[in-house]
């Protein structure tokens, strides 16, 4: 049997802290087989968000580690996230979505106070509608956003919980306290 890896203290702390993080209730993680050809070390979460049991967003959470450094993080830890949802077609075609997904990560790490720098990324949407032998729902939408940011500090508990803002966003859920209103009219009434 070969003995332990000696993992860098860095990436021991960045990894204690982001496993020191419980997540809201609707929001499920579970560490998973990280890349390991994109930086020395590597960690990886994912992400399912239930609302009502239903899976109405994912995502990834990679924390890469390079103890020499690497120019275009400027640092030595990255996190790289992928996060998808389903959406109403009417939301997925606004064009102000892109820049709203994008802000839904800013705002998130500024109000987790999870600082950074060089974040970079991509918000896709899409609307799909199936023809032919495909036909079946009517037209869906989703959204996607990739992206990545230099954590300053190496506490990334702060960075986890702004990633599962990020997540409750996406899919739409209610701040936390926060009780969505339901129709509750009796059956028949007007």
């Amino acid at each position: 049997m070969a003995p332990p890896i000696a993992l860098p203290e860095t990436f021991a702390r960045a990894v204690a802290g982001l496993r020191s993080v419980t997540p809201r209730a609707e929001i499920v993680l579970e560490e998973v087989g990280a890349p390991q050809r994109l930086a020395p070390y590597a960690f990886a979460l994912s992400a399912t968000v239930l609302r009502d049991d239903d899976e109405v967003a994912d995502g990834r959470l990679i924390l890469l580690h390079d103890p020499a450094g690497h120019d275009a993080w400027r640092g030595t830890l990255r996190l790289v996230t992928y996060v998808t949802a389903d959406l109403e077609v009417d939301l997925a075609a606004d064009p102000l979505l892109p820049g709203v997904g994008w802000t839904w990560l800013t705002d998130a790490l500024e109000a987790h106070q999870a600082d950074y720098r060089a974040a970079g990324g991509t918000v896709t949407q899409t609307v799909s509608t199936r023809f032919g032998e495909l036909a079946g729902p009517p037209a869906a939408g989703d959204v996607e956003i990739r992206a990545s940011w230099t954590p300053l500090g190496e506490d990334l508990g702060a960075h986890l919980s702004a990633w599962c803002a990020l997540l409750a966003s996406t899919a739409g859920l209610p701040p936390p306290g926060v009780t969505a209103l339901t129709d509750r009219r009796p059956a028949g009434a007007a």
